[in-house]
């Protein structure tokens, strides 16, 4: 049976653009057209679609209003596609229930194979309701993690933490930074799959959801005790000696951008056992590798369960190839993350 999709954009042009490229593929059918919010809303009560391609500026009611109401009511996987500019609300979205996020100047791309794969990726996710209210549940307190003072003799963090994601990765990091207390003194490196464009906006809604500094890495700049470091999209995160952040150059070929692997094991060189991996929901293989670099190092290996998992297969191959350590629920891993770091403080 076909998917149904509703497309929900206030452009004709956007909207008919979609439909050519989902007409390729036999497995899609157009359930109906919106030119707002309040159109998709009252579509999805009717006709209840398998997928929707959303937009997020739009009259009368925007993408992220919209999301929220259809995922309180009659949840369905959302892909949001949408221009550059809008990076920090898309993600929004996400927070809102919405599955991924493509961009509108990608839709031409390999003649449209490669947004189709995303939709039939997205429209195979199980969703659940959001219930408005409790859409964002707080996050623990951070009294509840009692972190140890820093020595004064030591400028070094005890460990650093590299956190690599993708598909559902978002939603994923965007829980575990809330839970971090504000006094967490490691710095994090996170690798999460993300289009071209759109990672400073992801780095800009982190920040408003955590205490923590988050900001987009610099060629150069020093790895600081709790500084948050998410990678470009147009380049690979890596840790170099010396403590500094080293941007790798994209090759053509590269599958993952950024590349999971190429942050994991070079943590493993730089920092040894002093690197803590934690792989997350995700789709492909990518982190795998670089996780048991990590092990081999003597350092730590975390990985999300099967059942927190909005897909479970990055970390799925991580665990089945032996390069995991423990598995632990989301809401779990944020209390480990704390217990290694007061370890190695006074280690």
């Amino acid at each position: 049976m076909a998917i149904r999709v509703l497309l929900v954009d206030d452009s004709v042009v956007v909207r008919n653009l979609l439909r050519s490229i989902f007409e390729k593929d036999d497995a899609f059918e157009i359930m109906g057209e919106a030119a707002n919010g309040l159109e998709a809303v009252a579509q999805v009560r009717r006709e209840r679609p398998g997928l929707i391609a959303m937009d997020l500026e739009m009259p009368l009611m925007g993408g992220v209003d919209a999301i929220e109401e259809i995922m309180s009511f009659c949840p369905v996987p959302i892909l949001v596609v949408t221009d550059h500019a809008n990076a920090q609300h898309a993600y929004a979205a996400v927070a809102h229930g919405a599955i991924d996020v493509m961009a509108k100047s990608g839709l031409s791309e390999s003649g449209g194979k490669v947004f189709l794969a995303r939709a039939r990726l997205v429209a195979s996710i199980p969703v659940i309701t959001h219930i408005k209210s409790l859409r964002r549940p707080a996050p623990k307190p951070a009294t509840a993690f009692a972190l140890p003072p820093r020595a004064s003799n030591s400028s070094r963090p005890g460990a650093v933490f590299g956190v690599v994601s993708s598909t559902g990765g978002p939603q994923a990091l965007c829980r575990l930074l809330s839970q971090l207390p504000v006094n967490f003194n490691c710095p994090i490196l996170i690798s999460q799959h993300v289009i071209p464009g759109f990672a400073a906006g992801m780095a800009k809604w982190l920040a408003t959801e955590s205490s923590l500094p988050i900001k987009l890495a610099e060629q150069g700049e020093p790895i600081e005790p709790g500084q948050v470091y998410l990678s470009p999209s147009e380049a690979h995160l890596s840790a170099a000696s010396g403590d500094k952040i080293d941007l790798l150059a994209v090759r053509e070929g590269d599958t993952y951008r950024p590349s999971c692997n190429v942050l994991l094991e070079s943590m493993a060189t730089v920092f040894g056992k002093r690197s803590v991996g934690i792989i997350l929901t995700g789709m492909g293989s990518d982190g795998a590798k670089g996780l048991a670099c990590i092990k081999a190092a003597g350092g730590t290996t975390l990985a999300q369960d099967a059942a927190s998992s909005v897909i479970y297969g990055m970390n799925r191959v991580a665990i089945e190839d032996g390069a995991v350590q423990r598995v632990l629920p989301l809401d779990e891993i944020a209390a480990a993350m704390v217990q290694l770091a007061c370890v190695a403080e006074r280690s």
